[in-house]
């Protein structure tokens, strides 16, 4: 070896003593519309199958194909499933990003990329593996079409070979990807081996990263909020859809639409047991959901902000009228039509207060499948038990990506409809009428068309508690001071928080959604690192239930943490604060786009922390 080479060879960057197991971030850079979804699925689950905790984020441009699109794996034998902060190791595929995404790395990082971008060059405190992707795509097909799409599946295999990816879960995990399409997976397969045969005879391993098995995924499913809340919603017995499409929403209907159509049908005719309508905005799908919801059946839609603006007149009908309804609302960034394709949690305040007048919407939290789940289930008891409209707010993160879940449960308890009025009912109350509080929770007893009991005309605000037409003040005063009744009532009935305390006094966190899993792990974080005990309280639910108000009590500071610009939850917290809890709260705020990672948490924790003292 020449003096020159041996100073090229001590100017790369050189393999990592310690080796970093099951324990890192995983970026794959490619364009809209060239089959990297499917690659990336198979990345993912082949983790997940060898028992490896996984997350995957994907994020992607709103328009048409060959822009920019990232999808970014996260491996965390801890269980740690937020977004990663860093990209340890990135696939660079897209010319027009490479640079950049190459330049954002972390020093120790590691690149596969596509040879003639010719990247090398960029950094030298990263490794890089140059792969002549298309040489290589040319020896397994020599349709155009075909090795444009199965071109991506060529990185999963030189990853397999440089993370130590067992093959073997690699087709088991293709195979579930891609069904019975045999041809399909033999095209793919050979794309697999290709790229692991490179990166076995041509690339040496410098980097530390290496994925091992673990055990810590066995009877775990994969699978994204949306999905799992159209199941809840089928389970809840929903008889009614009325929607529009819209993103990141329509997931959530288009996976109900398939399991009404595979379970829903009459066994004797064959017939629908319900009706799904695509309404022809988001204005005509509610008053479609309201309408059914007056006739009795279990009515729903889903939506977005945009939705959410389209929505107001006819909420306000849902709840001057009390009519149960359940609207989703899959969360992005806003305003109006503008990047359908980010994350955030920019409706809250919308959502609570929406539409003309006093109004009070109950809205549910989940931060995870399971809750979609369930919370499904719940939404629709909670909004006939209230006779009201009834918002479940997910967002872009949970609704469209992939996440861990043990299977769900089915439900066992029959649904709760609510006040209904029957025979004996109105034998105990003597006389109906339609909006009289007659058991103080400010909750009246309802009919529905065809049910054999007094019918009403329904209306709006102005009316009186028989239905009837009027404009008088003592009218309207009374209804809405019933109303207020009912919300109150809600605050026992909604979920309740759930609360880690870690003693009296000290820092409190609060936080709701797919917030949460950054907060699992920046608590690991303060603790671990700067020996910061914090209590937390992870919201599941408005109106807010009284473990809010007893938690921020017992602690001397509470910082809300949440993915929107105006700390709208700490808005809705102060809306019920004494003056005393007032002082005590703080926010941290997260509004680029990208789901919210531990580390962003940590560290605005700590400069609030120093600035106060």
């Amino acid at each position: 070896m020449s003096v020159t080479d041996v100073a090229v060879q001590e100017s790369l960057p050189q393999p990592r003593a310690r080796r970093i197991v099951n324990d890192f971030a995983i970026q794959a850079a490619t364009v809209n519309g060239s089959g990297s979804q499917t690659a990336n699925m198979v990345l993912l689950r082949s983790i997940f199958q060898m028992g490896v905790p996984v997350s995957g984020k994907n994020m992607f441009p709103s328009n048409i194909a060959g822009l920019p699109t990232w999808y970014t794996i996260r491996a965390s034998a801890k269980g740690y499933i937020s977004r990663k902060k860093e990209v340890d190791f990135l696939v660079a595929m897209n010319p027009e990003t490479a640079k950049e995404d190459v330049l954002t790395l972390p020093a120790g990082a590691a690149v596969v990329y596509d040879e003639p971008l010719k990247l090398h060059d960029l950094r030298g405190d990263v490794v890089f593996y140059p792969v002549p992707f298309d040489k290589i795509v040319g020896t397994i097909t020599h349709d155009a079409k075909l090795r444009r799409l199965v071109r991506n599946m060529i990185y999963d295999g030189v990853l397999s070979r440089l993370l130590s990816i067992d093959m073997g879960q690699m087709e088991k995990a293709l195979r579930k990807q891609m069904g019975k399409k045999e041809k399909a997976i033999a095209l793919n397969m050979g794309a697999l081996k290709a790229g692991y045969d490179y990166a076995e005879a041509d690339l040496t391993k410098q980097d530390p990263f290496v994925v091992e098995p673990m055990n810590k995924t066995e009877g775990l499913i994969l699978i994204e909020g949306n999905a799992a809340a159209a199941i809840g919603c089928m389970m809840a017995g929903v008889t009614f859809v009325g929607w529009y499409p819209i993103t990141p929403s329509s997931s959530l209907c288009e996976s109900l639409i398939d399991y009404l159509k595979k379970y829903r049908k009459d066994p004797e005719t064959g017939k629908a047991t319900y009706a799904v309508i695509q309404a022809e905005d988001e204005i005509a799908a509610l008053g479609m959901v309201i309408g059914a919801g007056w006739m009795g059946a279990r009515a729903m839609t889903s939506t977005a902000g945009p939705g959410i603006s389209l929505m107001a007149e006819f909420t306000g009908l849902g709840y001057y009228a009390e009519v149960p309804a359940v609207i989703f609302d899959v969360q992005r960034v806003g305003p109006s039509t503008g990047l359908p394709t980010r994350t955030g949690q920019q409706d809250v305040l919308a959502t609570a207060m929406l539409s003309h007048g006093d109004t009070k919407h109950p809205l549910l939290l989940p931060a995870s499948v399971a809750e979609c789940y369930t919370m499904a289930m719940d939404a629709f008891d909670l909004a006939e038990r209230l006779q009201t409209p009834v918002f479940v707010l997910s967002d872009l993160d949970l609704g469209m990506n992939n996440w861990m879940a043990k299977p769900f449960e089915y439900p066992t308890k029959p649904h709760d409809r609510g006040k209904r009025l029957d025979a004996e009912t109105l034998k105990r109350i003597g006389e109906f009428a339609r909006y009289r509080d007659v058991d103080g929770d400010g909750i009246p007893y309802r009919t529905v068309p065809g049910d054999g009991m007094p019918a009403y005309f329904t209306r709006g605000s102005g009316h009186n508690e028989l239905a009837q037409y009027s404009e008088r003040a003592d009218d309207y005063a009374n209804n809405l001071d019933r109303l207020a009744r009912k919300f109150e009532t809600a605050r026992t009935l909604v979920p309740k928080p759930e609360v880690e305390m870690a003693g009296k006094g000290g820092i409190g966190l609060i936080a709701y959604g797919t917030t949460h899993w950054a907060i699992v792990e920046s608590r690991d974080q303060l603790k671990n690192e700067a020996q910061i005990e914090t209590s937390y309280l992870r919201l599941r639910a408005y109106p807010f239930t009284p473990e809010v108000a007893q938690f921020i009590d017992r602690c001397d500071r509470v910082y809300v943490i949440e993915q929107n610009r105006d700390a709208q939850m700490l808005s809705l917290l102060r809306m019920e604060c004494t003056p005393a809890q007032f002082a005590k709260l703080r926010s941290i705020r997260h509004y680029i786009g990208l789901p919210i990672d531990g580390r962003s948490v940590t560290m605005e924790l700590l400069n609030q922390e120093r600035a106060e003292a």
